[in-house]
């Protein structure tokens, strides 16, 4: 089940909390790809928020918003780049996307093996994804105060074997939101220094999101090479006037 945008744009862009969780996730996604330049770079559910560092380097940027979500017009004060579209069938050309990014759109999604085959079609050969899904063992997830306590959250095994199941390889994972999901003052006064903390323990305990990122995995044609010898024409011509004996 989508949240709807406008639930998410108030979480991310109108409280305190969201716009922490914001800062953090997208702090690690741009420790993880630091530049893209001259690239073109799609996000899918609600990853608007964490693109906005590339609007200035990237070829091009794609805000790819579900249906059943909707759709707001992003960036503020520039021309938009967020588009409407069909969860499991994206109005962009196969192998167009260099970098793609999914943020509360696997965990949320009702056909995720679709949504899945999706992704790996509009990946470039040499292209690269990070999902972004609630860590199942975090606290994010047990509070319904957040857009982290809605969908399936995964444990970074299950995350892993599922995305190796549809053809993507496991470059590398990493996690984010070790504050705690709290609006009082005093923790998000802490946060700073609780994500500093958080990084130095074991992932699937503290943090609160799991990043993972893949490759497209494409595989070589297999198989034999057969060689047909084809007819010589000039020679049958011949036969016509000349008969040419022919083995028994």
């Amino acid at each position: 089940m989508h949240l709807d945008v406008q639930d998410l744009r108030n979480f991310y862009y109108r409280s305190t909390l969201g716009r922490a969780a914001q800062a953090s996730i997208r702090g690690q996604l741009l420790r993880m790809w630091p530049d893209a330049t001259g690239e073109t770079i799609a996000g899918f559910g609600f990853a608007a928020p964490l693109l906005r560092p590339y609007l200035s380097e990237a070829r091009r940027v794609m805000a790819l918003m579900p249906g059943p979500q909707g759709v707001m017009q992003w960036p503020a004060g520039q021309p938009n780049v967020s588009v409407l579209c069909e969860e499991t069938s994206w109005p962009v050309e196969t192998g167009r996307v260099d970098r793609l990014v999914l943020l509360h759109g696997l965990e949320t999604s009702e056909q995720p093996s679709a949504l899945l085959d999706e992704c790996w079609r509009v990946m470039a050969p040499r292209g690269r994804a990070i999902f972004i899904v609630p860590n199942r063992g975090g606290l994010w997830v047990r509070s319904d105060a957040t857009p982290f306590g809605y969908g399936r959250p995964y444990t970074l095994t299950q995350l892993e074997n599922q995305l190796r199941g549809h053809q993507f390889t496991i470059e590398q994972h990493a996690a984010a939101l070790y504050r705690l999901p709290s609006p009082r003052r005093f923790w998000l006064k802490s946060g700073a220094m609780i994500e500093r903390v958080g990084r130095r323990l074991p992932a699937m305990m503290a943090a609160g999101v799991f990043l993972v990122e893949v490759s497209k995995q494409t595989h070589p044609q297999k198989g034999h090479m057969i060689r047909t010898r084809r007819t010589n024409p000039i020679r049958v011509l011949e036969g016509l006037s000349t008969p040419i004996a022919e083995p028994a």
